[in-house]
């Protein structure tokens, strides 16, 4: 049987650490697409790690490129292309370099891998993901926003680090957009099946989830140049694993809604199945008053990126 192929768009500091876990999770073979004035890039992070294959016991063919051809018939892509965010910047502020990079990207996806499952991770998460979904014109199963996994991965790491607990035992939920008005659900968390609610005292769980919404700005200011690389690539790697082994996973992620939660026509954040049919289905949370407000409020912040993107 032919190993899949995976087409890493990007070469920088997440799509390097792709490469790595393609390869160390075996689960296919992997181009990294760099544009030409970065060729070099791509081709010395994918030889490097191929230098490693041996050490880790693993096979997995890597490979640097700037050439769109290479990638043609990937079964998965994963993007990360654009610049990163630097320290004051906001995500609407990456939203025009950007929004140029993507239309390349989905225009060359389309030509070269018109059956691959797209996995999008470049920021501002809900407009470039939208952006993609438009340009290729792909159907919304097979285009999905990572953002949702890793916001999710996020609150159950300071839920574990509060409590002091494994993270393998956190089940938490967060919805809504990538940034600062996501919605994470406390109510619906648990830890080893007992609900976060009887664990952490109110105040607690407020600092967890305002934590949580500021996490990746937490992160830029502490690197001081760039943006957080590890946790959105294991994250990206967590919905491909899961399409292509048919894993039927339940992760958080941005998907188009056509009606669920009252919402048509965006991706944002929601629980979603993710198996060899790609997004195999969306679930909705019965949500109260208040998360429904956060949701409507998170609602508006992608609405208006998406309306910057003018497609």
């Amino acid at each position: 049987m032919a190993r899949k192929k995976i087409a890493l768009i990007g070469g920088g500091q997440i799509g390097g650490i792709l490469a790595l876990l393609v390869a160390q999770k075996e689960l296919g073979d992997a181009v990294v697409v760099e544009i030409p004035e970065k060729e070099g890039v791509a081709k010395g992070k994918t030889l490097d790690i191929m230098e490693a294959t041996p050490l880790m016991g693993v096979d997995s063919n890597l490979s640097g490129t700037s050439n769109w051809k290479d990638i043609a018939g990937a079964d998965v892509v994963i993007v990360t292309a654009g610049v990163p965010r630097k320290p004051g910047m906001s995500r609407e502020d990456l939203l025009d370099t950007n929004i140029k990079i993507i239309t390349n990207v989905a225009n060359n996806v389309k030509e070269q891998c018109p059956d691959a499952f797209c996995i999008i991770l470049t920021n501002p998460l809900d407009a470039m993901v939208y952006s993609f979904y438009k340009i290729t014109g792909f159907p919304k199963n097979r285009v999905v926003g990572m953002a949702g996994v890793l916001d999710t991965g996020r609150f159950n790491a300071f839920v574990a680090m509060e409590l002091g607990v494994s993270a393998e035992d956190i089940a938490g939920t967060v919805l809504g957009g990538h940034g600062p008005t996501m919605v994470p659900l406390p109510r619906t968390c648990t830890v080893g099946g007992i609900p976060l609610t009887e664990l952490l005292s109110q105040d607690r769980i407020n600092a967890i989830v305002d934590r949580t919404r500021n996490a990746g700005t937490e992160v830029v200011k502490l690197l001081g140049n760039g943006s957080a690389f590890f946790s959105p690539a294991v994250s990206g790697i967590q919905m491909a694993e899961s399409y292509l082994k048919d894993k039927k996973r339940v992760l958080s992620g941005a998907a188009l809604l056509e009606g669920e939660y009252g919402i048509t026509g965006y991706f944002i954040g929601v629980p979603m199945l993710i198996g060899a049919g790609g997004v195999e289905k969306v679930f909705e949370v019965k949500l109260t008053d208040d998360e429904k407000a956060a949701l409507m409020n998170s609602l508006e912040a992608v609405k208006k990126a998406v309306v910057e993107t003018k497609l």
